[in-house]
C-alpha cells in the first residue's frame, strides 16, 4: 500500500468537480476521498494516507456519481442533523440544516408543555416520518417522551427504524404505515404533531437543483399543482388527534404562509409562532386549536 500527500489528491478532485460546476468542490473532495478510505471524516490536506489502486478506482467511482450530482450524503448514505447521524434510503427524504428549525420549536414546545404538567408523559406524531429525523431529534432531547412516525411508504419505515434503532431511541418510537391524507384518530391524541409534507408545486420540480430533482424521492416533494394538496388532506385530520393544549408544528414552503394559515383556520386551529430559516425565509409555523 502506497502512503500520499491528501493534499495532491484532494487538489485533483477538487479540480474535476470544479470543472463540473460541483458546488463546494474542495469540501467535496475530502468527504468524498474519506468515503473511498472507509471514513466517516473528512480527510484534510495535510494528511498522509494509505491510497493504492482499490481506492483510487473507488474514488473514481464516487466521483462520477458526485458529478452525476448526486449529493454526496446520499453517496455516502448518511446525513448529520441536529448533530446525529441518520442513514438515508431511496424512499427518504434528505434532511436540510433549514428542518432543524422544526425541531428547535416543537423541543421549546414540549419543555415549555411538561413544565405546565409534569407528571404527564409526552406523545409526540411525526405525519411522514421519512428517516425518522425529526421525531427521533426531539426524542433525543426529550428522554421521558414517546413519539409515533407514521409514513405511506414501508422502505422508509425501515428506515426510520433502524435509526431509531442505531441511536438507542427505539423504546421511544414506534413507526407505522399510514398516509396522513387519512383518518388517524385511531392513534389516539397528541402533544406534539411534527410535519414535513410534500409542498413543491409540481411543475416547479424540474428546475430545482438536480440533486434534489434527480434524487429525493417524488411523491415527497410533490404537493400538487398549487403546492398546497397535502395542506388541505392534512389539517381535516390533524385537530382529531392534537391534544388539548397541545401543538402542530410544520415546515412550509417559500412563501405558503398565508395560505397555509388560511387552511388551518378553516379548520379550527390559528397560528401562534412563526419562525425563518437559516436564509431568512419563513419556514416553520406552530398551530394550536382554538379555544
Amino acid at each position: 500500500m502506497t502512503m500520499q500527500d491528501a493534499r495532491e489528491i484532494l487538489l485533483d478532485v477538487a479540480a474535476i468537480l470544479s470543472a463540473a460546476s460541483i458546488d463546494s468542490p474542495q469540501q467535496d473532495a475530502r468527504l468524498l476521498l474519506g468515503a473511498a478510505l472507509g471514513r466517516d471524516d473528512a480527510v484534510l490536506p495535510h494528511e498522509s494516507i494509505s491510497f493504492g489502486d482499490m481506492e483510487k478506482a473507488l474514488l473514481e467511482t464516487l466521483v462520477a456519481r458526485r458529478i452525476a450530482r448526486e449529493p454526496v450524503s446520499r453517496i455516502r448514505g448518511w446525513r448529520e442533523f441536529w448533530s446525529l447521524r441518520f442513514a438515508l434510503s431511496s424512499a427518504t427524504l434528505d434532511p436540510r440544516p433549514d428542518s432543524e428549525i422544526i425541531v428547535a420549536t416543537a423541543i421549546a414546545a414540549a419543555k415549555a408543555r411538561s413544565i405546565v404538567n409534569p407528571a404527564k408523559q409526552l406523545k409526540l406524531l411525526d405525519l411522514g416520518t421519512g428517516s425518522g429525523c425529526l421525531l427521533l431529534a426531539c426524542l433525543s432531547e426529550l428522554p421521558d417522551a414517546v413519539g409515533l412516525g407514521l409514513d405511506i411508504s414501508e422502505d422508509a419505515l425501515a428506515t426510520a427504524r433502524n435509526n431509531a434503532t442505531a441511536l438507542g431511541l427505539a423504546e421511544q418510537s414506534r413507526f407505522y404505515q399510514h398516509s396522513f391524507m387519512d383518518e388517524m384518530s385511531q392513534f389516539g391524541s397528541f402533544d406534539i404533531i411534527l410535519c414535513n409534507p410534500p409542498y413543491i408545486p409540481a411543475a416547479e420540480i424540474t428546475a430545482l437543483e438536480p440533486e434534489v430533482a434527480r434524487y429525493e424521492p417524488m411523491r415527497a416533494l410533490d404537493g400538487g399543482a398549487d403546492g398546497l394538496d397535502c395542506w388541505r388532506g392534512l389539517m381535516t385530520v390533524v385537530p382529531s388527534c392534537l391534544a388539548a393544549g397541545g401543538c402542530l408544528v410544520v415546515e412550509i414552503g417559500a412563501g405558503q404562509e398565508d395560505d397555509v394559515i388560511q387552511l388551518a383556520e378553516m379548520a379550527n386551529m390559528t397560528c401562534v409562532e412563526m419562525h425563518k430559516d437559516l436564509a431568512g425565509i419563513t419556514r416553520c409555523l406552530m398551530f394550536r386549536l382554538k379555544n
